[in-house]
Order: C-alpha cells, then structure tokens, then sequence
C-alpha cells in the first residue's frame, strides 16, 4: 500500500492516524517531494475509475494561482495528467494506492473498506 501525503496537511494525518490505529503496512511518501509520475499517474486514474478531476486539489493555493477552474475544461487528458506529475500539491490528498483500490482524500467510510 502506498500512501501520498504532504506533512502539513490535517486531512493527511487524519488518514494516517487511521491506518496506524488499524494496524495496516503502507509505504509513505511525501507528495511534495515525490509526486507519481506521469506513469504511475495514468495507471492510478485508470485503475480508480474516477474523473481525472477528482485527482485536482481544488482548494489549494497553486490549483487558484494557476486558474485551473477555467483552464481544465479545455485541456486534454494527457495535459491533465502532465500537470498532475509537474508538481505533488496540485493532487489532492491523501491518495492511497493499494493494489485495484484508489482512494483519493480521506473519508473513513471508505477506509474502512481496507479492512475488508
């Protein structure tokens, strides 16, 4: 199980106080420092069957700077994608990746299909 969190994030810890509570393994990385790849990025969305737009951090700073509300809607998948694996604090988060399961931010109710 990987785990893409930025430190600062409250949502991120809650997530991870989670997974620690429930015992669970899972490899940490900083999505700040180590955003996925336009690769494993492609595979992700994929394999999750979300809307790429689920993937954006609509309520960070850079997601407004750069004006993605009005720019996303004309852009194609790839330069999604591309924009994406340009910089970790445009993905929203935490994203959990473990095996055919992606969960994208932290809903315990969802978390808590882990367990299962």
């Amino acid at each position: 199980m990987k785990v893409y969190c930025y430190p600062k994030c409250s949502t991120c810890k809650k997530a991870l106080k989670y997974l620690e509570n429930n015992n669970f393994n899972f490899e940490l990385l900083d999505i700040s420092k180590e955003p996925p790849s336009y690769m494993e990025l492609e595979e992700i969305i994929n394999k999750s069957g979300l809307d790429i737009k689920k993937f954006f951090n609509t309520s960070g700073k850079l997601y407004r700077e750069k004006n993605l509300k009005d720019k996303l809607p004309n852009m194609t998948q790839e330069e999604k994608i591309t924009l994406l694996s340009s910089n970790g604090m445009l993905i929203k988060r935490p994203l959990l990746i473990n095996n055919d399961l992606v969960l994208v931010g932290f809903k315990e109710t969802e978390y808590n299909e882990l367990k299962k």
